[in-house]
């Protein structure tokens, strides 16, 4: 039995975001072909996400220069937990499913927060002679993006920094297997958008058969 994270980074849900109309077709489509794997899901918008702060960095200071953890202050303590907890669950877990838009090239600050969060030396990844080496070389990941524009070709593609950069920090971590499933030009071609969306969702189901 796998375990899935199923992240989502979206203010809206399935009925009002594309990414996330697609998102649920996928893991739907996972669930029904994987009914035996545990899928978690976690909405960055409503889980307990500290980001990396003034709390955070003086915590991890004072562990790091030998004071015990009842020496940290409250606020500290439940920071430093949190993240650990994050962290962990994302390194016992077996496969990641992201869903965000293309929020300014990119995607919402939430899911940038939980990176900051995941990449944690010892954990997800670890330094050596030659470098950093990634930890996770037995996991794989898929990211879902709606954009509203065409960004994976034409003169647009080098704005695109959102998968780009989920692509580099999978990399990093040493995960093997990441691909992307884009909804794309709903903005540009609005006559097009349910087919595109369509299309999309089809693109999910077979993708999810053999995530």
């Amino acid at each position: 039995m796998a375990t899935v994270l199923y992240i989502t980074a979206h203010p809206h849900d399935h009925e009002a975001s594309y990414s996330m109309a697609v998102g649920k077709e996928f893991i739907d489509a996972y669930r029904a072909s994987h009914p035996s794997d545990e899928v978690k899901v976690l909405d960055l918008y409503k889980m307990d996400l500290p980001q990396i702060d003034a709390d955070v960095f003086s915590g991890w200071g004072k562990l790091r220069s030998g004071s015990s953890f009842d020496e940290l202050s409250e606020s500290e303590k439940a920071k430093v937990v949190r993240l650990g907890e994050i962290v962990d669950q994302y390194v016992a877990a077996d496969k990641y499913v992201y869903v965000s838009p293309m929020w300014n090239f990119s995607f919402p600050p939430v899911l940038k927060a939980y990176i900051d969060a995941i990449c944690v030396a010892g954990k997800t990844f670890k330094y050596t002679e030659q470098g950093a080496v990634g930890l996770l070389s037995d996991k794989k990941a898929i990211h879902i993006q709606a954009r509203g524009g065409i960004y994976s070709e034409g003169p647009a593609a080098g704005f695109e920094s959102g998968h780009s950069y989920l692509q580099k920090i999978m990399q990093f971590h040493g995960v093997p297997s990441f691909k992307g499933i884009f909804v794309e030009g709903m903005a540009a071609m609005p006559d097009q958008a349910a087919s595109i969306k369509e299309k999309a969702i089809a693109q999910a189901r077979e993708a999810a058969k053999n995530f």
